[in-house]
């Protein structure tokens, strides 16, 4: 028995494999005790017998709160002597650049706990200032005094040597001031130059690895001994919680990869590898662009802190089903980036909540069936929806249906510009992609988002809810090792570096051949594949492409392809060597069922009324559940199932294929 489990903002998703099936299941979240509605869901899927499950991974956002919220471990930089003010300087950029008075994110670490020590290398880490131990010490002796639960230690050069880092990292344990798990090396988290990058990385490291250790522990306590515990990391892969307590920073923006992967797979099993992914949760929405592959970029940000880690190239925005909408100073709607959440979440759930949001203006509007939503398992409330619409109505000077057509508007204008920038910004014509919408609102705003872009096709899968969880259990193990190196080609020397870059990579994959065995994975399901970050000598950042025998050619050609030219008299840089090591797991089989042509009549519940943007109209109602292969039907109508709602407006067509996937098609 395995199981996938997202646990996101509003809801806890989990999809159950077992005996070749799939059963999922949805429960509202716990934020304050996430584990707790893990765990419930778990004990309700596996009818209490907890024992019978192998298998879980699972995708976390606690490290990514834990920056956001500024509630990680208290923690100390060390750094070397005339580099304490690194992490509050950074590369002086400005997030808004018309703003007369900027606003800064404060480093997490404050500058009384940077601290500096005299030592020094060169650029290739010959030692030029040997560590000075007698400052060391003092330095410890102050950490000793105040109330710190984790240590960074980011040195210059030190990806070249890490010799002064190990000595730090030695000195604390043989005074015995912190556990090794509590002490980050810049050289173990990030080998890689840029200083900045690399400090705030490693302090990033620092900062969440203690708080994603005790929630790891208390979450292994609740499940069975022999069951394994894998973890998201943000580029898509997992890894196991022993690999996540000492690696916690690659699970920082793991969120919304593994719906990402789980869309990507299951687009590429029914014959469309060009999607663009719509995932629109109650809090955000996030959006990502798969030109026949997975997309992944090597630097981000969270919170305005740079993080070096590769990951999944996902957008994100505030526009989810819990946004809220508000009438700004200027007199505009605005929707999110502020959310209801799960408690107390939009006014139709009952629960408390006072303020105007999406979910709120798709049950005025007739788009969400307070009798089935989430199965029925949960009531929707329209008299308490409507009058917090009509106060907002009264705001805008319109009537309530207005003002609930003005908020799902302006949501779908909010994905629109998300949707251009991964796609049109960067040279990619949306119409030839194929929409992939999931989430719990994700297939409501579907046709309406492709129709502002001229997108064809939408491609709604069975379980659109639940999806990030099922992306969790086709995720393989995937382990990253990076190097710089550094090096430039030339004509003259180049099968010289050629080799040495060679060995280099073999040297990696020995190294991940061992820790992918560690991680449970046996030697014939590892993949290995090398990378290399090059640039033209002068330029300041890199592309990465496949490891190669021709490694100057193919950076030149994707080069061109990337940005229209290439410089053939310009020298040529390998920055940085990089490995992805891949342990493939057990996947759930998925066989496509023969279609047969039907008009869905057998899905069919009834009608029931609904605003579209051409006025009130008659929807039919669909279950999911008792759609077929082969079933076709037109808008408008609505799809209903325990995890999703799907919206489909007039003008579009919709048909079952054999994975049970709604393809829709807008008619001409």
């Amino acid at each position: 028995m395995f199981v996938g489990v997202d646990i996101g903002g509003t809801f806890t998703d989990f999809v159950l494999s077992r005996d070749g099936g799939l059963w999922i299941h949805k429960i509202p979240s716990t934020p304050a005790a996430p584990a707790q509605a893990m765990v419930a869901g778990l004990a309700a899927l596996s009818g209490g017998d907890l024992a019978a499950v192998r298998r879980v991974s699972h995708g976390s956002t606690v490290a990514t709160n834990a920056i956001l919220e500024r509630k990680g471990a208290p923690t100390a930089l060390i750094t070397t002597a005339g580099f304490g003010d690194l992490l509050a300087i950074g590369r002086q950029n400005r997030p808004h650049l018309y703003a007369l008075q900027p606003q800064l994110p404060p480093p997490l670490i404050p500058r009384r706990w940077c601290y500096e020590v005299p030592e020094r290398l060169d650029h290739a880490g010959n030692v030029l200032t040997p560590l000075d131990l007698p400052a060391l010490d003092r330095v410890l002796d102050d950490l000793a005094t105040q109330d710190i639960e984790s240590v960074a230690v980011c040195f210059l050069y030190s990806y070249r040597n890490p010799v002064h880092e190990e000595m730090v990292r030695a000195r604390i344990l043989e005074r015995q001031l912190l556990p090794p798990s509590q002490i980050a090396l810049s050289c173990e988290v990030l080998p890689e130059f840029r200083e900045v990058e690399r400090a705030s990385t490693v302090a990033l490291e620092a900062y969440v690895r203690p708080v994603m250790s005790r929630y790891l522990q208390r979450l292994e306590m609740e499940l069975p001994p022999r069951c394994t515990l894998r973890i998201m990391k943000s580029d898509g892969g997992v890894m196991s919680a022993r690999r996540a307590r000492q690696q916690a920073i690659h699970t920082a923006l793991s969120g919304p990869a593994a719906g990402v992967i789980g869309a990507f797979y299951l687009a590429e099993q029914a014959g469309h590898r060009q999607i663009i992914t719509i995932d629109m949760g109650g809090t955000s929405t996030d959006v990502s662009l798969c030109p026949g592959r997975l997309t992944r970029s090597a630097q981000s940000e969270i919170d305005g802190l740079p993080l070096r880690t590769r990951l999944l190239d996902i957008a994100t925005i505030g526009a989810g089903g819990g946004s809220i909408a508000r009438v700004d100073a200027g007199g505009a709607l605005r929707v999110g980036p502020e959310s209801a959440g799960a408690d107390p979440g939009p006014v139709a759930y009952g629960l408390g909540g006072q303020q105007v949001t999406v979910t709120d203006a798709n049950v005025l509007l007739g788009r969400l069936d307070p009798a089935h939503f989430l199965g029925g398992a949960m009531a929707l409330h329209l008299p308490p929806a409507r009058a917090a619409l009509a106060h907002l109505a009264q705001e805008m000077g319109c009537s309530v249906e207005e003002a609930a057509l003005g908020v799902v508007d302006v949501a779908n204008a909010n994905i629109d510009r998300a949707v251009r920038r991964v796609s049109v910004a960067r040279g990619h014509d949306p119409r030839d992609f194929t929409l992939f919408p999931f989430g719990g609102a994700g297939p409501m705003h579907a046709c309406e988002v492709a129709e502002r872009l001229d997108i064809p096709r939408i491609l709604v899968p069975r379980y659109p809810g639940v999806l990030c969880a099922f992306g969790l259990l086709m995720a393989d193990v995937v382990l990253d090792y990076g190097r710089s190196v550094l090096h430039t080609i030339e004509p003259a020397t180049e099968a010289e570096l050629q080799a040495r870059l060679q060995q280099r990579i073999e040297q990696m994959i020995a190294q991940a051949q061992d820790d992918l065995l560690a991680e449970g994975i046996d030697r014939e399901h590892m993949a290995f594949a090398g990378l290399a970050d090059m640039r033209y000598q002068g330029q300041s950042y890199e592309l990465t492409i496949p490891f190669s025998q021709q490694l100057r050619a193919d950076f030149c050609a994707r080069h061109a392809a990337s940005y229209g030219h290439e410089m053939p008299e310009r020298a040529v840089e390998v920055v940085n060597l990089r490995l992805e090591a891949t342990g493939w797991v057990e996947k759930p089989t998925l066989v496509p069922q023969e279609t047969v042509e039907s008009d869905g009549a057998v899905a069919r519940l009834g009608d029931r009324r609904a605003v579209c943007g051409d006025g009130e109209q008659r929807l039919a109602l669909y279950d999911r559940q008792r759609l077929q292969p082969g079933a076709r039907f037109s808008g408008p109508a609505l799809v209903l199932q325990m995890d999703s709602t799907l919206f489909i407006p007039p003008r579009w067509a919709a048909s079952v294929d054999g994975y049970h996937n709604v393809i829709l098609e807008r008619r001409t």
